[in-house]
């Protein structure tokens, strides 16, 4: 009985008798490299080819040789799009109605992309192409991302041959949680030595290329490149920051008009188009105090540096791939997931984790620390004013289904393949029409089963057409948007769309009418002169929900992080965890949660006089907990955001085994821990204010990863000794700090 069913050959008693028969994967004559380039939180206006005043030299030769979509939509938020993108189904379909880290028990809701979808990197693998993804992935449920898995949908396992990048919705640039394929890897350098993430993933993918094309140059490769900017942090070496030092004093209002200017000169914006009203919470710049200003600026300084870095990045890539001589037979595709955030709130932020602390660091406080802004010791994000101009012409934001959170900048090179280089495309287009236009491209068709799944029919509308057709009206149907209750509904020209509030009921949302064919940034509202046709839109939209499973409508989002206990997850319902080193760092959701909450370690370690070194770390420089043996005492160092009260023992650790613990009681804002050596207290220390929220980094057991949370070492500061294990008990979590948690989950996203 034959091994292999592709073996077409015949079997006799020998091989000089026997046929034999090569099984070989093929793809389509002529078919090009891809690479899909995802962009973070990048608005309509902030590449520099359209219509920002920020260098993007490289993006813009991108587009002068290739064409500039503008009238490309997305999802609202980053998975969704991701989903929507990598599978050319819509994201409720395929079960990513929101972010990657929860699951509500309905199908449009998992945390993962349903196997009855497959993704391109599965299909192109299966025909012929080698696969890479690096930077963001944000596609898998976040209790999954330890190095516990499971592994079901992390990269690998949804088609891609390589990944390196990090898994959850943002990191640290400087100090980012890596995974290189499917195991957990330290940074190769420090950021003393230089060290950014973009950099990183560049030279990372330019090393897959590399491994590709000179051992297997048969094979075409499909990249998928998804960089952590413009997503904050707003992370940049120093001479990007300086570069841009004062470039945006004048403000808000004068930059939007400017940019606004540019875009109406170059046609990014169709003639006749009006400039969106200040949103709700955006103040005329004028009228904000000096110290709001100068805080302001500094962020947005800090955002362009981010994004001008990460455009040299890119102008690396292409210039790796002309020197491979590889430009001509590459298919190239740069998309922003969402429109700008509008997550840094009316003033911006320095530091989130303050925020969600319920400590408003105010601009007169903030200025103290503007050097700061952009660097490794910060956590920005700018305020609404600058988001609404990095939307610019239109009005609000990410997680908004109005244009100022869907419609984002979308170009494609693909040399000899271009009617008119440096043109620009205007057909209505959507993430789920990326995929067909790929397949349509190198020539394959989607299977109806994959792996023994039935597939879902593609709903996206190929784009191909667009590349020598500019005048052709779109192919496009109707595409909804839904995303935590706010909708929208595009057709033939006509986009209806409502803003929801949360706990309202949806039949009192109020729905707006535009004909965006004329009316581009949403200004002019038809809903009283058209209510026939607005009616028309709401049916179709309610009919579009029922065919992609948008249904039911859920408007819930921090509630979602609060911490479900459940013995099949990382998450006991007993709340005692068991550490045993040596270990990869956990995840933040994985992870004990030892912020808002009474606590209990206990440590089983053996060691000899001069073995010190950490038992637990969790967060960064900026706030956490770390527990540790310095000069053979036990001692604790609490950093409240840069405050730190440290606690040492007053009898020395004993030689040999013992157990030792960390013991945190809280009352109200306070706390006090103390320090224990078997069940004797050895130490005590009394905490002024007591974090809900520490960090989006988790634990390090038996060393600290990544920046020190404490001053009084070096990182990682590895246990000398051996350290056994470490037992975590948790108490209950109050109301108010699992939504302070739950909040900053989100925000993160």
């Amino acid at each position: 009985m034959p091994l292999f069913d592709d073996f077409d050959g015949e079997i006799r008693d020998t091989h000089v008798e026997s046929t034999p028969s090569f099984a070989k994967r093929t793809t389509p004559e002529g078919a090009p490299n891809v690479v899909v380039i995802v962009l973070d939180d990048t608005g309509f206006a902030q590449l520099g080819c359209y219509g920002s005043s920020i260098d993007t030299p490289n993006i813009d030769r991108l587009a002068s040789g290739g064409l500039r979509y503008t009238n490309f939509h997305v999802t609202p938020l980053c998975s969704p799009t991701r989903a929507a993108l990598l599978t050319g189904r819509n994201h409720h379909t395929v079960g990513m109605r929101s972010v990657a880290n929860f699951n509500t028990g309905y199908p449009h809701m998992r945390g993962h992309i349903t196997p009855h979808a497959a993704t391109m990197a599965e299909v192109l693998r299966d025909s012929g192409y080698a696969t890479y993804a690096v930077g963001k992935w944000h596609l898998c449920p976040a209790l999954d991302c330890s190095a516990a898995g499971p592994y079901d949908h992390w990269p690998c396992q949804r088609g891609f041959d390589r990944f390196y990048g990090f898994l959850e919705g943002e990191t640290d640039q400087f100090h980012p949680d890596l995974f290189y394929d499917n195991h957990r890897i330290d940074p190769p350098k420090t950021v003393e030595e230089g060290y950014h993430l973009s950099e990183d993933l560049v030279d990372r993918a330019s090393q897959f290329i590399h491994d590709s094309v000179s051992v297997r140059p048969d094979r075409p490769f499909f990249l998928y490149l998804a960089f952590g900017a413009t997503h904050a942090p707003h992370q940049a070496p120093p001479a990007y920051l300086d570069k841009y030092r004062g470039k945006f004093d004048a403000g808000w209002d004068a930059v939007r008009d400017e940019w606004f200017a540019r875009q109406q000169e170059t046609g990014i914006v169709p003639q006749g188009t009006a400039l969106a009203p200040l949103n709700p919470g955006v103040e005329p710049w004028d009228s904000l105090p000096e110290n709001q200003q100068r805080l302001a600026a500094r962020l947005q300084e800090a955002f362009a540096a981010f994004l001008d870095h990460t455009d040299v990045q890119i102008g690396r890539l292409l210039a790796d791939l002309d020197a491979l001589g590889l430009t001509d037979d590459t298919l190239i595709m740069l998309v922003s997931d969402n429109g700008a955030s509008q997550e840094g709130g009316p003033f911006g932020v320095l530091h989130e984790m303050k925020f969600f602390n319920f400590i408003l660091e105010t601009p007169d406080e903030a200025v103290a620390r503007l050097d700061e802004i952009g660097g490794p010791h910060s956590h920005s994000n700018y305020p609404w004013g600058w988001a609404q101009a990095g939307n610019t012409p239109f009005k609000w934001y990410k997680q908004n289904t109005h244009e100022g959170g869907v419609h984002v900048p979308f170009i494609v090179s693909w040399p000899g393949h271009v009617r008119d280089p440096g043109g620009m495309r205007r057909q209505f287009h959507h993430a789920v029409d990326v995929a067909p236009t790929i397949y349509e491209a190198i020539g394959i068709t989607p299977p109806s089963t994959y792996r023994g799944f039935d597939q879902i029919p593609i709903a996206g509308t190929s784009m191909l057409y667009t590349l020598d057709e500019p005048e052709t009206p779109t192919r496009k149907g109707a595409q909804y948007f839904e995303m935590n209750g706010h909708r929208g509904i595009w057709h033939d020209g006509w986009k209806a769309v409502t803003r929801h509030t949360q706990n309202v009921p949806y039949d009192d949302d109020q729905w707006e009418l535009y004909r965006v064919a004329d009316d581009f940034s949403e200004c002019h509202d038809l809903a009283e002169k058209e209510p026939e046709t607005l009616a028309t839109l709401v049916d179709l939209w309610w009919s579009e929900a029922r065919e992609h499973g948008v249904l039911p409508l859920d408007d819930r989002t921090i509630e979602l992080f609060f911490t479900r206990y459940d013995d099949n997850t990382p998450h006991p319902t007993s709340k005692r965890y068991v550490y045993k080193p040596p270990m990869a760092p956990l995840p933040a959701q994985a992870g004990a949660t030892l912020a808002g909450s009474r606590f209990t370690m206990t440590a089983r370690i053996t060691r000899a006089a001069g073995e010190n070194g950490v038992l637990l770390a969790t967060g960064t420089e900026n706030a956490g907990i770390s527990w540790f043996v310095e000069a053979d005492k036990l001692a604790l160092d609490y950093n409240a955001f840069g405050d730190h009260t440290v606690c040492i023992s007053e009898a020395e650790v004993p030689i040999g085994t013992s157990q030792v613990g960390l013991r945190f009681t809280r009352s109200g804002s306070e706390g006090d821990f103390e320090l224990l050596v078997g069940e004797v207290v050895v130490g005590s220390c009394h905490v002024p204010f007591a974090m809900r929220i520490m960090s989006s980094i988790g634990h390090s057991v038996g060393y600290d990863h990544g920046s020190p949370v404490s001053p009084r070492y070096e990182a990682p500061n590895h246990f000398a000794g051996t350290l056994h294990e470490v037992v975590i008990e948790t108490g209950k979590v109050e109301q108010a700090d699992a939504e302070a948690a739950a909040a900053e989950a989100m925000s993160r996203q």
